[in-house]
Order: C-alpha cells, then sequence, then structure tokens
C-alpha cells in the first residue's frame, strides 16, 4: 500500500480533467479531501523526500515575519526568488501570527473553542496570494485535530511542504497529533509535470519537479 500521498498524486493522474491557465495545462481534482493520522505522516516523511531543514527555517521565518526573499535565498530556500525583494502581503503577514494563537490555544485549552489563523486578505494587493487560506485548531479528549482549507495545491511540489508545515504548526501545540485534514479545492499537476510524477510513481526516488510560476 502507497502512502497517502502517492495515492492522491495517483487519484488526480487516473481522475483528474484537465485544463489550461496562464501557468500552462493542469490535471487537476476538486474538493478533494486529504485525511492524515500520525502514521500516515509517518509513512509520507519516510517514504518521499522533503526538504525538511529548509521547511523548518522557512515557518520560522514566516512567524517573525520575515519578508525579504534575500534573507530566505541566504537559508538556501531559493522559491521566493520570483517574488522580487519582498513577500508582498503572502505567508509572513498572516504566520507571524501563528506564535500568539499557539500561545492562547495553551494557556485555555477549550475543548469548545475552534481556534482559527486565516491566510489570505480579500482583495489586498499581493505578488504571492497564500494558497493555505485557513488553519483550524480544535481540542478532543485531550489530543489535537487540525483542519486546513487551501483554494490551490501543487501536487508535486507545494503540497508535501504543506503537510510537513501544517505537521510542524501541530507540534508547537504540544498536545498528541490525533489527525491533520486537508481541504483542497483544487488539487493538481501541471503538465510540465506529468512524466515525472508517473516516475515517482512507479519507484524514482531522483525525480526532479519544475516550479511553475
Amino acid at each position: 500500500m502507497t502512502n497517502k500521498y502517492y495515492q492522491t498524486l495517483r487519484c488526480i493522474m487516473d481522475n483528474g480533467r484537465t485544463q489550461n491557465n496562464k501557468k500552462g495545462g493542469i490535471k487537476y481534482l476538486t474538493n478533494y479531501v486529504l485525511e492524515l493520522t500520525p502514521a500516515d505522516l509517518l509513512d509520507i516523511f519516510e517514504t518521499h523526500g522533503i526538504a525538511r531543514k529548509k521547511l523548518r527555517t522557512e515557518l520560522q521565518m514566516f512567524e517573525a515575519g520575515i519578508t525579504a526573499t534575500e534573507q530566505y535565498r541566504a537559508e538556501g530556500i531559493t522559491w521566493w526568488d520570483y517574488c522580487g525583494e519582498q513577500l508582498v502581503n503572502s505567508y509572513p503577514t498572516y504566520i507571524r501570527k501563528l506564535p500568539a494563537l499557539v500561545e492562547r490555544i495553551r494557556s485555555e485549552m477549550r475543548t469548545s473553542k475552534n481556534y482559527v489563523l486565516f491566510l489570505g486578505e480579500t482583495g489586498a494587493e499581493t505578488n504571492q496570494q497564500p494558497c493555505l487560506n485557513l488553519v483550524q485548531f480544535q481540542i478532543e479528549d485531550g489530543s489535537l485535530i487540525v483542519s486546513a482549507y487551501q483554494r490551490s495545491s501543487d501536487a508535486s511540489l507545494g503540497l508535501p511542504s504543506d503537510i510537513y508545515h501544517l505537521y510542524l504548526m501541530a507540534r508547537e501545540v504540544g498536545l498528541p497529533l490525533k489527525s491533520i485534514t486537508l481541504f483542497l479545492a483544487n488539487v493538481h499537476i501541471y503538465e510540465s509535470n506529468l512524466l515525472n510524477t508517473f516516475r515517482l510513481l512507479q519507484g524514482d526516488k531522483d525525480v526532479k519537479f519544475t516550479l511553475n510560476v
């Protein structure tokens, strides 16, 4: 049995519809739900290469509100270079609110409360609108349930990173994790990455994917 991330890729490859947009052709699914238990997460992290150190550093920089792409580049994080010198109204704008939210969860621990982090103000000028729009933390029987809504998800590159970021966010709360569920309004594979996705699913771990911006 392949891990749930690879199952998602397979589902897009087998059942996805095709569409062209300004970034090129995609194969996509709408309103896809991906529910991950701690065992599922371990399976993904053990079998799929994820730039854990860079992603951990990136999240810390987001929480610090750092917007200069040069500072990300200095840490080996180059995927924001296309945004120019600054990340405008993007992830640091919103994720810098996460530490205060985590502290509130820790101090209150209310099972009747839905703790929510919103990302992406409607209509605001931005050079990289967050694909991740909402993260919700709920406490049930002493365990943490994380739910996330994404307007758009690049399954080849962005989705594994988002899964790992959500895992890191959950760890900050400090409660046993019950599940992370992603509600993906549009999850897709770019046409330029279809062949390498097929190769990945055939067991080739050395494939590289193209960043479409």
